[in-house]
């Protein structure tokens, strides 16, 4: 076998590629200013934790919404928001005509519009935001949600291949992960794109169908599907400035909706086209509607949000397939735990001649392709 088939190993596995430094801050090397004598082990270290991912990391939700580098109109949306929920809040407390149940949805409006970013919420907080969305749920429609906030599995790290020569185009995958995660029906978003290209051009993404309709396989024509990479190194969530984005320690890049001021900018980072902006409140026919979700998956946006692939988070810590890979007529899609010896897509791995878009970069994407 040779190395070329095993360059999938030089992955970093779990590992955040923070760029390590010497300097304490005063712009000296370690030690040249005397500081660090000065503080205790247990201070430096909560000093070098600030001086990373910032002080929020103490602060509850509300000193973490305020605390928010935004521009002026955000910021005035935001205390317009807020003040507008609170005085809504206070109101309905006080009347002697609110129903209890108009009273506890204004106390659940209240604690959601305060609440801190979920990677920095206890087990105990995810569970409490996730509660609070499903008796929303059930008070404005009198209906009944299944919302999980279950963390990443130990030693899992999650893979995906595709195979080039089994793609025929169907678009099969397209629409179960539009069901599946709940996408906006009005908008026709898509996580997933099948790019239909000619023989002997090569990827060439630029002269692509990606809207074809037609009978397809099309002759001299191949197939090759794209959407959120999960990249080892994600671009996106260097250049996040809220922190609304992150890679999990199952490999997934997920994004808390709620914390997201739709900035745009990690779309911009993403080299692979990978995520979306919604101009619009997500709209989905309550029959249709996937009712089993995660609080980082396919639960309901607001308007003006990033979306993208998450495989099917509310699928695959289940110990279940994304959608799109149940969903596939061909086989043409695998997924598994790369830290599995046993599983499909290590084999894949380690028997066919893979490759991955745009190594170059150096994002180490997740997503590897392959032919029979």
């Amino acid at each position: 076998m040779s190395n070329n088939t095993k360059k999938w190993f030089s992955l970093n596995l779990g590992t955040r590629h923070k760029k390590s430094s010497d300097s304490c801050g005063c712009g000296k090397t370690s030690g040249g200013c005397n500081s660090h004598s000065e503080l205790s082990d247990q201070e430096f270290f909560d000093a070098a934790v600030n001086a990373s991912i910032g002080e929020e990391v103490h602060k509850d939700g509300f000193d973490q919404v305020f605390d928010v580098k935004m521009n002026r109109r955000n910021a005035f949306k935001k205390l317009t928001a807020s003040l507008l929920i609170g005085a809504g809040a206070v109101s309905t407390s006080c009347s002697t005509f609110a129903s209890g149940e108009s009273k506890e949805k204004a106390q659940i409006d209240w604690e959601e519009q305060f609440k801190g970013n979920y990677k920095l919420m206890t087990d105990e907080e995810k569970e409490a935001t996730v509660n609070r969305l499903v008796r929303s749920y059930q008070l404005r429609t009198g209906k009944t949600i299944s919302m999980s906030s279950k963390n990443a599995q130990k030693d899992v790290l999650y893979g995906y291949a595709f195979n080039i020569s089994k793609c025929q185009g169907y678009m099969d995958c397209v629409t179960a992960c539009v069901e599946e995660n709940n996408q906006d029906r009005n908008s026709q978003m898509q996580y997933i794109r099948i790019h239909e290209m000619k023989d002997g051009k090569g990827f060439n993404f630029n002269e692509a169908d990606d809207n074809y309709y037609h009978e397809v396989p099309a002759e001299g024509h191949f197939y090759m599907g794209t959407q959120c990479f999960h990249c080892d190194n994600p671009p996106c969530v260097d250049v996040c400035p809220v922190q609304a984005t992150w890679r999990e320690d199952d490999g997934l890049v997920v994004i808390d909706y709620d914390w997201c001021v739709g900035c745009r900018y990690c779309m911009a980072a993403c080299p692979y086209d990978g995520r979306r902006f919604n101009w619009s409140k997500p709209e989905v026919p309550e029959e249709e509607m996937n009712k089993n979700q995660h609080y980082l998956g396919n639960r309901m946006r607001k308007k003006g949000v990033m979306e993208k692939c998450t495989f099917c988070v509310q699928r695959s810590r289940e110990g279940k397939n994304p959608a799109c890979v149940e969903a596939c007529p061909t086989g043409a899609r695998i997924f598994g735990n790369l830290l599995d010896p046993n599983s499909t897509i290590r084999w894949v791995l380690e028997n066919k001649k893979v490759f991955r878009l745009k190594e170059d970069l150096g994002t180490e994407p997740k997503f590897w392709y392959f032919m029979d």
